[in-house]
């Protein structure tokens, strides 16, 4: 990756981190929190969602590391009380900002699959809708992944049965550190996944 690429990769990784955590905020909106509105999360603004650590300290590690961009925003705030469906509604609004990712790498991937027939596109289009479906896809598998505060982690409490409650107590008490190992030891086990899910996308195989 160029300077220029990992430039470009960055403002996508912003943007799509961005759309993520709005997505959130609109699911718990919709569900009956209006929590992340009256915080002034529910914007594309990215000066309202970007982290330090997670946008810009961790993009660069990664990237030094492996080649590839990982990052994440502010978590927008949301009262899981004021959730409508007080079971489920938190694994929805977990689940919302995943699923945002992989619908705009799905848009992107679309454009790269039929590529064929869009000749009047420059080619350096092409290879800016290739990074955009590399980092939602990546920032989506991520997410998923069932360790405090991620995503996942909001769906597994969903569906563990109230025995396992010492499980979700444990999670959320060590997750932090338990996040920090996963990143730097784990990370790279998510990169056969996402090639799997980019050549059934775009149909492109490495």
């Amino acid at each position: 990756m160029t300077g220029v690429d990992f430039i470009f990769a960055i403002a996508i990784l912003i943007m799509s981190v961005v759309i993520h955590e709005v997505s959130h905020g609109y699911a718990a909106y919709l569900l009956g929190d209006s929590t992340a509105k009256y915080a002034g999360r529910l914007t594309l603004n990215p000066l309202n969602h970007l982290d330090f650590v997670g946008s810009f300290l961790v993009p660069m590690f990664t990237y030094l590391m492996g080649g590839f961009i990982l990052g994440w925003a502010k978590p927008v705030p949301y009262n899981p009380y004021n959730l409508k469906n007080q079971k489920w509604g938190p694994a929805i609004v977990g689940i919302a900002g995943p699923a945002s990712n992989f619908f705009v790498a799905l848009v992107f991937g679309m454009f790269l699959r039929f590529s064929g027939y869009l000749l009047f596109l420059p080619n350096s289009f092409f290879d800016i809708a290739s990074l955009v479906v590399f980092i939602n896809l990546i920032l989506a598998i991520f997410n998923l992944v069932p360790i405090p505060p991620l995503d996942g982690s909001k769906i597994l409490f969903a569906v563990l049965p109230y025995s396992w409650r010492e499980v979700q107590n444990f999670l959320e008490r060590y997750g932090f550190f338990l996040l920090l190992f996963f990143i730097f030891f784990f990370w790279r086990l998510l990169l056969p996944i996402m090639l799997f899910l980019f050549r059934i996308i775009t149909n492109i195989n490495f």
